[in-house]
């Protein structure tokens, strides 16, 4: 299929309900077809990886089409340069995240644009950047001391950010490293204290809902994470 058959095809799956909940993400009305993410993934499947393809859909400016403009990307042959250029069409956190996660973090040297985006005062160039943090921290089983503590310093000088996707995303981040070890924790509520005790509203919000979280974290045999004592696995220890 071309672009203009995949587009009609989403158009044809298309859901009043699924489209009511992608605008309520502030994606104008005209740029949604109501398609949701599960539909998008089945649909990916069926069609090979082809970044010309992939960019023709991402013109499109429809978000669904953008989503899956995203899955069929060859990240073998993605450059950083074309990910710099797209960012600038991101207009939601859903699909911030879903070109962090789904691409970026598996473009070598994604690193860079972590501590590139950090200070950006763009919404989501800098919401990437968090969410480049937590999907490394979660993924990367060779993560070392230099790098996260580096990764927590960031966290600290843009706590004050008060803007909701940003805060959020700093707060994953914060999260995501508190849970990889015993230590990380300790060293994640050591900041998290240190935020709450600020006073700034960011820092108190961020600060008290990772502790939050940390005070349910358990150490459980066989895995190097640590999970939630909410959890089934977790509630055991």
């Amino acid at each position: 299929m071309n672009s203009n058959e995949i587009i009609n095809e989403l158009k044809k799956m298309s859901d009043e309900k699924y489209k009511k909940n992608i605008i309520k993400l502030g994606i104008p009305e005209d740029r949604c077809i109501g398609v949701s993410t599960t539909d998008l993934r089945r649909l990916a499947k069926s069609i090979k990886k082809d970044n010309e393809l992939a960019v023709k859909l991402w013109q499109s400016n429809y978000h669904e089409a953008m989503l899956l403009s995203v899955l069929i990307m060859d990240k073998k042959s993605m450059t950083l340069e074309y990910i710099e250029e797209i960012m600038k069409d991101v207009i939601s956190w859903d699909l911030c995240d879903h070109l962090c996660k789904n691409i970026i973090i598996k473009i070598k040297g994604y690193e860079n644009l972590i501590y590139k985006w950090c200070d950006s005062d763009k919404l989501y160039y800098k919401r990437a950047a968090f969410t480049l943090i937590a999907s490394y921290v979660i993924h990367d089983k060779k993560a070392d001391d230099d790098t996260l503590n580096k990764m927590l310093q960031i966290i600290e000088k843009n706590s004050d950010d008060d803007r909701e996707h940003v805060k959020k995303a700093v707060l994953w981040a914060l999260k995501e490293i508190g849970k990889k070890d015993v230590y990380y924790k300790e060293k994640a509520i050591e900041l998290s204290n240190k935020l709450v005790s600020s006073g700034i509203k960011s820092k108190v919000w961020i600060g008290n809902n990772a502790l939050k979280e940390f005070n349910t974290l358990v150490k459980v045999e066989g895995r190097t994470r640590l999970i939630s004592n909410k959890s089934k696995m977790g509630s055991n220890v």
